[in-house]
């Protein structure tokens, strides 16, 4: 049996695009940047380009770079020349700026335990919170999974999205694919959750880990 370690050279080589710390502009701005997110992503998903959009819409590149810049707060005139170009309602340029941005807490020992599909006796799944459809597109499950029978370890689990493991406590060889990796606490996991996947060898009872687990939002 070969077990992979992981490797992290790649992680510090690669310079990640998001800066996490970064502060939005004051809040009399957050509309005008609001509005330039929806109108860039709503040309993206029409295949236009800048040009495009601005000649429909008898805009100048310049302005219509300016708006989906957030730079500039564009007249209503403006608003419904561009959402005629695009098709769409007025009212969507405006739905990221009105929808209320959730948070959950689940204090110590409060988290639901559910049963998950594929769940497997000695497996312990509570559910660390849950939000409801956000204007990310993507849904994320985070959870506190405990084995702590040695039973029905083979991995079966499989299906949409990414998920990410986080060992707390115990030992385990965790198979994804044709790949076995040892996790001790502290490793975390990354991987595509479309190959089968799933704890292996139960090395130390017991085991505990958290799983997020992420995916595009249903439409």
């Amino acid at each position: 049996m070969h077990v992979h370690q992981s490797c992290d050279c790649v992680l510090k080589q690669r310079k990640l695009s998001q800066d996490p710390h970064k502060v939005r502009d004051r809040v009399d701005r957050n509309l005008e940047d609001s509005i330039g997110r929806e109108v860039r992503a709503i040309r993206r998903q029409r295949g236009m380009n800048v040009s495009d959009l601005a000649s429909a819409a008898d805009l100048s590149v310049g302005m219509l770079s300016k708006i989906e810049n957030g730079n500039i707060s564009p007249s209503l005139t403006t608003l419904q020349a561009l959402t005629n170009a695009l098709n769409v309602p007025l009212s969507t340029l405006f739905l990221r700026f009105e929808d209320k941005r959730e948070a959950v807490l689940t204090t110590s020992g409060n988290g639901v335990q559910i049963e998950r599909a594929g769940t497997r006796a000695g497996h312990q799944y509570n559910l660390l919170g849950h939000l409801s459809a956000n204007t990310t597109g993507v849904v994320v499950e985070p959870y506190l999974i405990t084995l702590t029978e040695e039973s029905d370890v083979f991995p079966t689990f499989q299906h949409d999205g990414i998920e990410t493991l986080y060992m707390l406590e115990g030992e385990v060889d965790y198979r994804h694919g044709d790949r076995l990796f040892r996790l001790t606490p502290g490793d975390t996991l990354f991987f595509d959750a479309d190959a089968p996947h799933g704890p292996e060898v139960l090395v130390e009872l017991p085991v505990r880990f958290l799983s997020i687990i992420s995916y595009r939002q249903s439409r």
